[in-house]
């Protein structure tokens, strides 16, 4: 009979339900029956066997009962033989045991002529070796079929970089469960050091010139990164491009989780890897002892808690249980999402979500009033840029004026620290969006300089991953639709970081601040747009999706820079945190500019409030813009 013959008998048999109890019990006697004729074979020979052996064979019968009662007791006989486990192996032990104790017993208070006395205890634990031994192998080679003749035709075939924990984990993981879609077909090792080695049974194969040949041979489909090799493999850019042109989906635990060794990986942890998860990036380390002092049993208030970053502020804060959580914004869906999530996974902390406008002075004074907050995150603003370009009299009375009421507010109500998210547009701003966040850290640093109370803190980052209206965002909706991806010039870049990163850095800067610094964040390596919208199309695998150039729009930069030309930097404690060293303002001064502007806002005169925020800020040069006219 050929391999394949062997094959469609084992699919079917697997293919039909399981077996019942009865014949699962009838098979284990059987093997019992067997193993006791096997043992008195090698007690009395072959010869003394044939000659005897119905006697022999009603022994054996004869221990039948005590051997059922052992596997009553365990309920061998009630599990699934094709998905057995080591649990059930010993169970399977133990039954025997109950069994062959029983039978020793009997035995010992029985007469000498009766149908056991006579057989030695040496060939009842021959015996009950063999049993253990039959029924465990059974078992094994049924679950081996299984796997291998059925599961396996239905299973991804996966190959799993690196060969370390990580690696290990993931492979212990997928074997141990009986329905994984993923079949391991070897492992992949980063630096070549067990090469040509063998793991659990399987080939290890270095990153080289032929692995994607190997990858094919092997009828591979996908490959899963090791949660401890994802900062490694995503500087892999070369075996990347290979993979996703060899259209070999890389697979990898959600960028959310973290690894705990002392857990198995679940199969819902291992995802199809996005576009964010391949952007090469250094590890955020921050001192979460120091965040917790801070945060620990404090009044917490964030302004623009429903957005990209006000949100995940909610989400990292709650972590170190705030005394009460304060939360404004003027979303009211999302603000509404927010207190279903506060419900949810922190039901003990109480938590105010108050939808309303930061340029609203009563409200926000009676918010101040009646909570007191000691920490102050100020996320809220306007952040897109054609729009604040073609509304500048928003951007001022949102983002300067809104900024300027919750900065006082923290001031008269005795805030310790007020911490406020910048953006890297705000150095040499080229849009109305940019200067008025270099109008908002202009305030805020005069305003710390000014009073002994509060300490002013301003973080300036570029684009996040994920952020509602950014990029990748837009790009899926357009993939979704056929393409093309709009993309506004070939040689525009971007500097990106992941949202809980940032947040992260907000919170190190927060708690190592003393008041007056503008931090700027180490955002890696820039990238460009265009690559990442061809990735983004390579790694969907759609096909004839395009990419179109549109053109920049008002006011955008082709790069963003986090640092104005004149400015320096001062190292931190923290590697990827810096200190800009910026032209600061008198508070009067400050203040006045302020006051002038919005006045200037309320009349909605576009070229004259744009005139304006370019006396204040005299680096503001407008780009692709119908104010480069006042320049």
């Amino acid at each position: 009979m050929n391999h394949n013959a062997i094959r469609k008998i084992v699919s079917w048999y697997f293919s039909k339900k399981t077996l019942p109890y009865w014949c699962v019990l009838i098979i284990d006697c059987s093997i019992i029956l067997f193993a006791g004729l096997l043992a008195s074979y090698f007690e009395v020979g072959g010869d003394k066997l044939a000659s005897n052996f119905w006697h022999y064979l009603r022994t054996w019968i004869f221990t039948l009962p005590f051997f059922i009662i052992g596997m009553r007791a365990m309920h061998t006989y009630s599990g699934i033989m094709r998905f057995s486990s080591t649990i059930d192996l010993v169970r399977q032990g133990i039954a025997l045991i109950i069994g062959f104790v029983l039978v020793i017993i009997v035995r010992e208070f029985m007469p000498t002529s009766t149908i056991i006395a006579h057989t030695t205890r040496t060939t009842f634990f021959i015996m009950f070796l063999l049993s253990a031994l039959g029924q465990w192998a059974l078992r094994i080679i049924i679950k081996y079929l299984y796997e291998v003749v059925q599961v396996t035709n239905k299973r991804t075939r996966v190959i799993i970089y690196g060969v370390k924990e990580g690696g290990v984990s993931i492979a212990q993981s997928i074997l141990k469960n009986p329905h994984s879609k993923y079949e391991i077909v070897g492992f992949i090792s980063p630096d070549g050091s067990l090469k040509s080695k063998y793991l659990m049974g399987m080939k290890i194969r270095r990153v080289g010139p032929h692995i994607i040949q190997h990858i094919r041979n092997a009828k591979v489909s996908a490959i899963i990164v090791s949660p401890i090799q994802v900062d490694h493999f995503r500087e892999q850019e070369e075996l990347i491009n290979k993979l996703i042109k060899a259209h070999i989906k890389i697979l990898m635990m959600s960028s959310a989780e973290e690894w705990d060794p002392k857990k198995p990986i679940l199969q819902e942890q291992i995802k199809d890897v996005d576009v964010e998860d391949l952007l090469p990036r250094d590890k955020i380390e921050v001192d979460i002892k120091a965040i917790g002092e801070m945060l620990r049993g404090k009044c917490i208030l964030i302004t623009g808690a429903a957005g990209s970053i006000g949100s995940e502020m909610v989400h990292q804060v709650a972590k170190f249980n705030p005394s009460n959580l304060v939360l404004i914004d003027q979303a009211e869906t999302p603000m509404h999402n927010v207190r279903l999530y506060m419900a949810q996974k922190y039901p003990d902390i109480p938590c105010e979500t108050i939808v309303g406008s930061i340029s609203a002075p009563i409200l926000m004074e009676s918010i101040f009033a009646k909570y007191k907050p000691e920490y102050v995150f100020h996320a809220a603003a306007y952040k897109h840029v054609p729009m604040m370009e073609n509304n500048p009299g928003v951007a001022i009375t949102n983002n300067v004026y809104g900024t300027r009421i919750i900065a006082d507010l923290a001031v008269k109500y005795g805030a310790k620290k007020f911490v406020m998210i910048s953006t890297d547009k705000a150095v040499n701003p080229t849009n109305v969006m940019g200067c008025s966040k270099r109008i908002c850290e202009i305030y805020c640093q005069s305003l710390n300089a000014h009073q002994k109370g509060t300490q002013f803190i301003t973080t300036r980052f570029g684009n996040v991953l994920g952020s509602n209206g950014s990029v990748i965002p837009l790009f899926r909706e357009q993939l979704k639709n056929g393409g093309p991806l709009t993309v506004t010039h070939p040689d525009i870049i971007r500097f990106f970081m992941l949202i809980p990163e940032a947040c992260q850095l907000v919170l190190e800067a927060g708690t190592m601040g003393k008041g007056g610094e503008i931090y700027i964040f180490d955002m890696g390596k820039p990238v460009r747009i265009a690559d990442l919208a061809q990735r983004m199309i390579d790694l969907s695998g759609a096909k004839g999706v395009e990419i179109k150039f549109t053109g920049l729009r008002d006011g955008e930069k082709l790069y963003e820079e986090l640092l104005n030309d004149e400015e320096q930097t001062i190292p931190t404690i923290h590697p990827k945190i810096k200190i800009a060293k910026v032209r600061e303002y008198p508070y009067e001064q400050a203040l006045a500019n302020e006051k002038a502007l919005f006045e200037l806002a309320l009349k909605y005169d576009d070229m004259a409030i744009v005139k304006k925020m370019k006396e204040i800020v005299p680096e503001y040069k407008s780009q692709h813009s119908k104010y480069e006219v006042l320049d």
